[in-house]
């Protein structure tokens, strides 16, 4: 027996493996004598174990962290809103997330590090199922792009894809980022070039999930993701993402048909954590086309302090419940996207809530498309070229510009649209399985 005091346990552990059944009984007398000197030797031990498992265990990272979530907005030839009732930036959503780091890539475009999960996050199954995912070399696969004259009075040309390619507008980076661009020729006479596109996939009822590093900014830019029905505004619309100017956050807004309201302006009420701006009607007869709008209150949801950050994902979520836009800033990803398998029911409070209890989400939603664009002017950036006092202008585009009109700054300044662009990671379409 004085052989098992100099063998090592995961040796002692392959002998009992591999015994004889002569031998079987020999067995358990030398196991126990090896644990007696095996615990005696501790260090020896450890070693040995992570000999016998051959590095199957892990090491545990316990630093899953949560932060804020938000998001809010507004469309069609819509009539400026109020000033805002509040501001700050984004607080903990009880989330677990995922982390990453935003960096530059060499075209100049904005990057963010690839998310994973933590190997010690167990994400489970979602009821929601992937029907649709746009990113990489095929981002733009599935798309109509936009070419009649731009609803909201903007002054751009909605080019077809091989304009937009040939002229610089439309490319997907080294990075494999979708880029959409607005033209930057020094002085025009007109109107700018620039990219409107509607997925051909359509939908009723969807979870739609978008990953941006960067969006439109600048005086004289409007740029919106969002998505709508036939017969506008009968088949209704839902705006994700919106804002104009040096906006820094995000408005959402719905506009509908007549008969669809948010029952309350409390943020407790519709758990979220935007402000309702403007009104309550969601109607766009009602409204001047304003709709019901929300406004973050993350400062980095919109905007240039949103491309500081290294952007962030929004999702909507139009399901039996209604209408929720949620907001997550670079950093504070949710596990359960980043794996693919979404629980919007563990996000917590939403940015913006149109609840079905006032409004039937498929009754004044139907047959949408999602749709990325960035308009010049237009009535809403336009309309508020002097003003001041939403989040992120403290000073009116006029006295920035120098400019006493909209439209005499975009055709004279084509440098200052640098940054009107979209660099947009991915963005998928989810369905409940049933």
């Amino acid at each position: 027996m004085q052989l098992f005091k100099s063998l090592s346990f995961s040796l002692v552990l392959l002998i009992a493996d591999y015994a004889r059944p002569a031998e079987a009984d020999l067995i358990p007398r030398a196991i126990q004598k090896a644990h007696t000197f095996a615990a005696k030797r501790t260090h020896t031990l450890a070693r040995d174990l992570r000999v016998a498992f051959g590095g199957v265990l892990v090491s545990r990272d316990d630093t899953i962290s949560s932060t804020a979530k938000r998001v809010v907005y507004c469309k069609p030839k819509q009539v400026p809103f109020g000033v805002p009732t509040g501001g700050g930036t984004s607080g903990g959503n009880g989330t677990t997330s995922a982390h990453g780091s935003p960096s530059t890539s060499a075209s100049g475009t904005k990057t963010a590090t690839s998310i994973q999960p933590s190997a010690t996050v167990a994400v489970p199954d979602s009821p929601w199922k992937l029907q649709q995912s746009y990113s990489g070399n095929s981002f733009f696969q599935g798309w109509d792009f936009f070419t009649n004259p731009d609803p909201t009075n903007g002054i751009v040309d909605y080019v077809d894809e091989a304009t937009a390619q040939s002229n610089g507008l439309l490319e997907v980076n080294d990075r494999g980022n979708a880029v959409m661009r607005v033209e930057t020729t020094p002085k025009v006479d007109s109107v700018r070039k620039s990219v409107r596109i509607t997925t051909q996939f359509q939908y009723n009822g969807a979870l739609v999930i978008m990953d941006s590093v960067h969006m439109p900014t600048g005086c004289g830019s409007w740029p919106a993701f969002w998505s709508n029905g036939p017969n506008w505004p009968d088949g209704g619309e839902i705006d994700i993402i919106e804002g104009v100017n040096d906006y820094t956050n995000n408005q959402a807004t719905i506009h509908t048909k007549v008969g669809c309201t948010i029952p309350s302006t409390s943020q407790n009420v519709l758990s979220i954590t935007g402000n309702v701006i403007g009104l309550t009607d969601c109607a766009a007869a009602n409204t001047g086309n304003q709709g019901c709008g929300i406004r973050a209150s993350a400062n980095n949801s919109f905007g240039a302090a949103f491309n500081t950050n290294g952007g962030g994902i929004y999702a909507m979520r139009w399901d039996s419940t209604g209408v929720a836009v949620y907001f997550f800033p670079r950093g504070s990803e949710p596990a359960d996207i980043i794996a693919g398998k979404p629980q919007p029911d563990s996000w917590g409070a939403a940015q913006a809530r149109w609840p079905a209890t006032s409004c039937d989400p498929f009754g004044f939603f139907n047959n949408h498309h999602a749709i990325f664009d960035t308009t010049l002017c237009g009535d809403w950036a336009a309309g508020v070229w002097s003003a001041t006092g939403i989040p992120g202008q403290d000073q009116s585009c006029a006295q920035r510009t120098g400019f006493s009109t909209c439209e005499d700054f975009v055709r004279a300044s084509g440098s200052a649209f640098s940054e009107a662009y979209w660099e947009v990671k991915s963005m998928n379409i989810y369905q409940l399985q049933n």
